[in-house]
């Protein structure tokens, strides 16, 4: 073992400067998924929105938000912040650029995922959300090593009663919880199909030595329709250029390994867990595929408090070649909070960032301080 980590199983070895990947702890905990009880990992918005699909059609456009860490114990003014931001974006939209529903990136409930924390972190701040929010969990949501006060509550059993329940019923004023198929699953929308993941407590899809997971997810991968757009969502992110985490080598061995099995490659990665946001472009198998960290979502509740960039990294300009040649650094924000717009078009994808400041109130950006546009190879075939 590197003697920088000697003593402590869970440490990871800190990444040489640039590298937006860090090496992995060499006994990395994991907690087993809840037992799987349903029919199907897949969820049609049709079934969540009835009219949704004729709607998005007409208007020639699906769009909704994303972003991850918003819950958290150090107070709610930035989660609220952000929260109402998102509120007003759906209600002053017209009725092809509002936002259908918010896709959350994990890391709802801290320190550990508590079912008594819903309501103080989760049902709160977003009770004026006039959308469906559906999720997929972080690390703090399956977190319970250490908690001798939960020792009678399963790893996710607050996730799946609010996010899985089979039946939806009013929990908290104007929300309802969730009937998601799993922890893992698929959300079949107009244009775009999502493809979210349980990345577990330290950025694994399975356990050492097992696949089953990875092997749902190239299954998945390979049913997805060749005219949508494929996103795949994870909490712990691929790529990241911060100082305290880094990249996640084993989940981006296990998302390679599915997208080279299944001969499809995703069209855009998102992530949460890194207190921050930052845009990477990696060219993989022809392609050019964003991976996007949006971690800014309420928990980090100051500038300071946000993940920063490595120590020692200078980037004098963007877009900023890292440690592997096939990924850059786009663009990145590691002083504001913020949350994301997706708009999914037939021949494009688009994605927005707005930021907020941590002033009281906060400064809004009125306009996107990044956005990224894919274009489908037919229209680039078009274009030229």
């Amino acid at each position: 073992m590197n003697e920088n980590v000697k003593g402590s199983a869970f440490a990871k070895i800190a990444p040489e400067i640039g590298n937006p990947v860090t090496n992995f702890p060499d006994e990395p905990r994991f907690q087993p998924a809840p037992p799987f009880g349903g029919t199907s990992f897949n969820l049609p918005l049709e079934a969540v929105l009835p009219g949704v699909t004729d709607q998005s059609e007409k208007a020639g456009a699906l769009v909704f938000h994303a972003l991850g860490d918003t819950g958290g114990i150090h107070g709610n003014e930035t989660q609220n912040a952000v929260a109402a931001a998102m509120q007003d974006q759906v209600a002053d939209a017209d009725e092809r650029e509002r936002p259908r529903f918010f896709f959350h990136l994990g890391d709802i409930v801290y320190l550990s995922g508590e079912s008594s924390q819903y309501v103080a972190q989760f049902y709160e701040p977003y009770q004026y959300y006039d959308a469906p929010i559906f999720a997929i969990p972080g690390n703090h949501d399956g977190e319970i090593a250490g908690r001798k006060d939960l020792e009678s509550e399963p790893s996710l059993q607050g996730f799946m009663q609010n996010f899985c329940a089979s039946l939806s019923k009013r929990l908290f004023k104007y929300r309802s919880t969730m009937t998601q198929p799993y922890c893992h699953w698929v959300l079949e929308a107009p244009f775009v199909h999502i493809i979210g993941l349980y990345s577990n407590i330290d950025g694994q899809l399975d356990r050492r030595g097992e696949q089953q997971q990875r092997d749902w997810l190239v299954e998945r991968l390979r049913t997805v329709p060749s005219d949508k757009w494929l996103i795949v969502a994870a909490h712990h992110p691929c790529f990241s250029l911060d100082e305290t985490h880094g990249g996640y080598v084993e989940i981006l061995s296990a998302m390679d390994s599915a997208f080279l099995a299944s001969d499809r490659a995703p069209d855009l990665v998102l992530a949460g867990h890194v207190h921050s946001y930052q845009r990477f472009s990696r060219e993989f198998r022809g392609k050019t595929v964003p991976y996007i960290v949006a971690g800014a979502g309420g928990f980090a509740n100051s500038s300071r408090s946000l993940h920063k960039l490595q120590r020692g990294l200078t980037i004098d300009r963007l877009p900023f070649m890292t440690a592997l040649p096939t990924v850059r650094l786009e663009s990145y924000d590691v002083m504001n909070a913020g949350f994301l717009r997706v708009t999914a078009e037939a021949q494009r994808l688009k994605v927005d960032y707005f930021s907020l400041s941590f002033d009281d109130p906060p400064i809004r950006s009125r306009h996107p301080r990044d956005s990224v546009t894919i274009v489908s190879q037919t229209a680039a075939r078009t274009a030229r």
